[in-house]
């Protein structure tokens, strides 16, 4: 896996799918395996019902739901755990990060290496 998508969320039901949409268009041009492990740090709303309905469309998807909120740290912790990406990426799930910086980021941490 080249690369692992860390996205905790809470209460992001309206974003979801674009925010979901906009990172598929962006990583199917890299033209690298990827993965986007999404965490429901304990949604009251339709969040987790609309991830499940995205990841029928976008197998890429982990959803790792907590029963309560517990905080964004929580979720990034049990995601790092999950990851099976080489390199990681965390963004926010209220669309305030632009998934177009996704490659150039990609890039970056690549040559790090």
């Amino acid at each position: 896996m080249d690369l692992s998508l860390v996205i905790p969320f809470y209460n992001e039901v309206d974003s979801l799918e674009a925010l979901v949409t906009w990172i598929n268009k962006v990583v199917t041009n890299m033209n690298i395996e990827h993965e986007i492990i999404m965490v429901d740090d304990g949604s009251t709303d339709e969040s987790w019902n609309k991830l499940k309905d995205l990841k029928e469309k976008f197998p890429q998807i982990v959803g790792i739901k907590f029963r309560r909120n517990n905080g964004k740290s929580a979720a990034l912790n049990t995601a790092f755990e999950a990851v099976k990406g080489h390199v990681i990426i965390t963004m926010d799930a209220d669309l305030q990060d632009s998934p177009e910086e996704i490659p150039a980021l990609y890039k970056m941490i690549i040559e790090d290496k």
